[in-house]
């Protein structure tokens, strides 16, 4: 039989066959999964929020020994706001001073009450009183934490990788288009409103991903319905990508007719057999329903959606508000250290859509990739047949 033909223009843009993107998924989006689904046509993105350079640059070299297809970096670009704090403890972002890194001792530095109540959770879950391995949410002690400077090795190692596509999962690119662009590097942004959609156009950004809210992951409050649209007359000529709540074929033929140029696949691809997520944790996202997720900001400060689960619960309940990312990252870290030594995965994040519940197996990536394309072109194809007759 042969291969279904779908392209648009971000097939010429990123030079790639189908138009169908990783989302760059952290601790998911892995050198494995990466690169089948570079191979099977779409477009592998490392989720590399939290990697050093020499962890990024170990996946980005893994990734070319299995594929010599395009792939992209995804890393966040966050706007280091001063944390709520005792007097004397502020910690001004980098609009403040660029070169300003963010205390090691960070942690030592953030407000009692929310520690507090980290400590009572942990006597709540009966969980042990450990101290964290890793004083960072980056998950290695020699990393540093998030930051300017963090942030400025993560791109630099991108640029001396020849890294073909960089996207920023949260964050405006904008400052880094132009060396970027220099380097031939395209840039990809997400966003979850006009508002950010705009400004990230406008920053030189080559592809925008609206977002829904639907999506797993940080989300944003809009539905991908009502997003997509506004956003593609917003930012017109720029390329948009629509996320949220798409994992077949379907989803990426209604992108197309909403004006997209492709889909941004997350919670599909995170169930995949390559996915380097916990396999107990792909389980919790197969056996889950539309209805067996939440937007939480208690592992990140950011609004994430998430398989709900009792530690979620027991912080939404408690009353405590949280602190700003990535700060909020540091107080939860106590107790999910805590769960993780004593087994109890189900406390742990769990980052997926409302389309959880159209999945039930875990199947290759090339494979998920193909139904989505061959279902897509199915679709397309037999439109006109379907369309009520119109007339005048």
């Amino acid at each position: 039989m042969a291969k279904p033909t779908l392209r648009t223009k971000l097939c010429d843009i990123l030079g790639i066959e189908y138009p169908v993107v990783l989302a760059g998924m952290g601790g998911v989006s892995r050198h494995k999964l990466v690169a089948a689904v570079s191979e099977a046509g779409g477009l592998g993105i490392v989720g590399a929020a939290t990697m050093g350079p020499d962890e990024m640059r170990e996946e980005i070299r893994k990734i070319r020994e299995l594929t010599d297809k395009p792939f992209g970096v995804d890393i966040l670009l966050p706007t280091m706001g001063s944390i709520p704090q005792t007097p004397g403890t502020a910690m001004g972002g980098p609009a403040e001073d660029e070169e300003k890194e963010i205390p090691r001792n960070w942690r030592d530095m953030l407000p009692a009450p929310q520690r507090e109540f980290a400590a009572t959770l942990r006597r709540k879950f009966d969980l042990p009183d450990v101290e964290p391995e890793y004083p960072t949410p980056s998950g290695r002690r020699e990393r540093p934490v998030f930051g300017p400077g963090f942030t400025r090795s993560q791109i630099d190692t991108i640029l001396e990788e020849k890294v073909p596509v960089f996207a920023s999962g949260l964050g405006n690119p904008a400052p880094y288009v132009e060396e970027f662009h220099a380097a031939g590097v395209k840039v990809i942004a997400l966003v979850g409103n006009v508002k950010n959609a705009r400004r990230v156009a406008e920053g030189g950004t080559d592809v925008v991903v609206a977002q829904g809210a639907e999506a797993g992951g940080h989300t944003g409050r809009v539905g991908t319905m009502a997003l997509v649209p506004q956003v593609v007359d917003a930012v017109a000529p720029t390329p948009v990508l629509a996320a949220g709540g798409i994992g077949d074929g379907r989803g990426l033929a209604a992108a197309l007719c909403l004006g997209a140029v492709g889909v941004w696949v997350g919670t599909a691809f995170l169930v995949s057999l390559e996915a380097a997520w916990d396999e107990t944790l792909k389980q919790r996202i197969l056996a889950a329903s539309e209805e067996d997720t939440r937007v939480t900001r208690i592992y990140s400060g950011k609004p994430m959606r998430n398989i709900n689960n009792p530690l979620i619960e027991a912080w939404e309940e408690g009353g405590v508000r949280t602190l700003p990312f990535p700060f909020q990252g540091a107080v939860i870290q106590e107790v999910t250290y805590a769960a993780q030594q004593a087994g109890r995965k189900e406390l742990g994040m769990n980052p997926a859509g409302q389309i959880s519940g159209m999945f039930d197996e875990q199947r290759p990536a090339k494979e998920i990739l193909a139904e989505i394309v061959d279902q897509a072109a199915e679709i397309i194809q037999r439109l006109p047949a379907d369309v009520p007759a119109v007339t005048s």
